[in-house]
């Protein structure tokens, strides 16, 4: 068996700029640059994300990050405040999205209260009420 003595995540971007500019100042998470030439994001948990530049980036189809917040509908105003766009998907995908593209489950379609968005990579990312 392999002795595991810690683990991180990591996913990578076309633009380390862009990246550190809205992990940092969009986001609001600590973002630090790596000696390697990637960034260091730091979730509100302490745990490190491990960002890195990859000239043929494709974003994440899935979701690479899920953020907790306390309420959806305050998340998804500051994110679209800030020029974020949370409707991503087309309606009747992803448990019927609204028209600010939070789902919020029903009994048809059972799921959490979530918004996803993209990073400027186009990694798909998450704010979700629990």
């Amino acid at each position: 068996m392999l002795a595991v003595e810690n683990a991180f995540p990591g996913f990578s971007v076309d633009d380390l700029d862009a990246a550190r500019e809205f992990y940092g100042s969009t986001l609001g998470l600590d973002v630090v640059d790596e000696a390697v030439g990637g960034l260091r994001l730091t979730l509100p948990s302490g745990q490190p994300v491990f960002v890195y530049p990859k000239p043929d980036h494709v974003p994440a189809g899935f979701t690479v990050l899920n953020f907790v917040v306390a309420d959806i509908d305050t998340a998804v105003d500051q994110l679209n405040d800030s020029g974020v766009t949370t409707k991503i998907y087309t309606d009747g995908w992803a448990f019927g999205t609204d028209e600010r593209g939070i789902a919020r489950g029903s009994e048809e379609n059972p799921g959490p209260v979530i918004a996803w968005f993209r990073d400027p990579a186009g990694n798909v990312l998450s704010v979700i009420e629990m």
